[in-house]
Formats: C-alpha cells, structure tokens, sequence
C-alpha cells in the first residue's frame, strides 16, 4: 500500500488498483463486472467462466490483508441487469460471507443502475462520506471532492525495455478516478478525450508500485 493525499484524506493506494482509507477502514473498489464471461458466452463468445469467483476472491484477499470494516463498490459491480441471476453458487457463498462481516455498500452503475439487493449490503445511486462523493462516473461539472470509477483507466508504460499497460489511478486536485477491478475488465487509456474531459486539465495517472505511487502527466 502506498500513501495518497486526497482532499485532506489520507488514504492507500493498492497496486490491485483498490483504494484503503484507514481512519475509516474502508476498502473501495470500482467496476467489479461481476458475471461477464457469462454475458458474452450467452451472444456466442465463449470465455472461462471464472471471473466472478477471481474477483470475489481478490477482493476477499484485500479485505483479509487491509483489516476493512467497510467496503464501496463504485458501480457496476454485476456486468448486466441479469448478472446477480447467473452467479454460480460458490460465488453466491463468498459473496453472503463478505456482505455478512463487513459494512457493505453497493454504489450503482451504468451496467447495473436496477441493483436489487439480493445478497446483502446497502445500495446507493451515489453518497458522501466525510465531505468526499462516491459515484460511479465522474460529473465535470461537480467541484467537490469525488471518488469514481467507470472509465476503467490504464496507462501504457516501458518497464525494461517493453511497453505494458498497467491499471491507474486518475487523479487531480478534487477528483481520483479508479481503475477497474474485476479480473475479466479491459481499460481505457488514461489519456483517452473521455477520461480528459470528465476530470478537466491537470491530471495525472497514477501507479501504485510496491512502495511508491509513480505519477504520469496526463495531456489535455
């Protein structure tokens, strides 16, 4: 875990592209896309269909390592509305212990904006915590500090001679975006118009590394 200021807060960014705040032992992850492989494969792309449980398990993983007490999902956390319907029953069990031991709450998303809550946790279209706002997508227009997710946002990098692209963080004085964390979600570069016009200028990618968070210029 590598520290991060953010908006007065101090907070720990995890190379999993997870984010911990220790004052509130709270873990917080973003675009967990639970059930994916099973969307494609119902439309003839046929993929593993293990993401739901290697997700579940890392998140389970972090939550053991960090100690959390609490744990934000920043939005499409299930790939499609009928993503909760197919998740195989070892998923289900993981999930009910999670949702059982630590204050759990689900922020919707664009994928997932009909949430019901059939496996514990509370659900938010979005919530302030502390003067910090958890949604899933930021909104340009909004100047008080927000924590997001949905853009999925990666950075390609030259790590000894090889070019690899690596989730990060996108960050600027009142906004911090957060990578994807599911295990079958791809990402968009960090310098992508998108991700520039919903954080504005300034903005920088960051990567938590195992002990230093390295920080990368991001052109408007």
């Amino acid at each position: 875990m590598v520290p991060l200021s953010f908006a007065g807060h101090e907070l720990m960014a995890l190379p999993q592209g997870a984010l911990y705040w220790p004052a509130r032992r709270a873990l917080l992850v973003a675009d967990l896309h639970f059930e994916k492989a099973s969307w494609f494969a119902a439309r003839g792309q046929m993929l593993p269909p293990y993401d739901s449980i290697a997700t579940l398990s890392a998140v389970a993983d972090l939550a053991d390592r960090t100690g959390a007490a609490e744990l934000w999902c920043l939005g499409d956390s299930f790939h499609d509305s009928g993503g909760a319907e197919r998740l195989p029953e070892a998923a289900r069990d993981l999930l009910l212990g999670l949702t059982a031991r630590l204050d759990w709450r689900w922020i919707t998303g664009n994928h997932d904006v009909a949430l019901d809550d059939p496996f514990g946790g509370t659900i938010h279209e979005e919530a302030e915590v502390e003067g910090l706002l958890l949604r899933h997508e930021a909104d340009p227009r909004e100047v008080r500090p927000e924590l997001s997710g949905h853009f999925h946002p990666k950075l390609r990098v030259q790590v000894r001679g090889r070019s690899v692209a690596r989730r990060c963080f996108v960050a600027t004085r009142t906004k911090l975006i957060l990578p994807a964390f599911g295990a079958l979600t791809g990402g968009l570069d960090a310098h992508h118009p998108e991700i520039v016009r919903a954080v504005g200028p300034d903005a920088q990618a960051l990567i938590a590394v195992e002990g230093k968070l390295l920080r990368f210029p991001i052109a408007a």
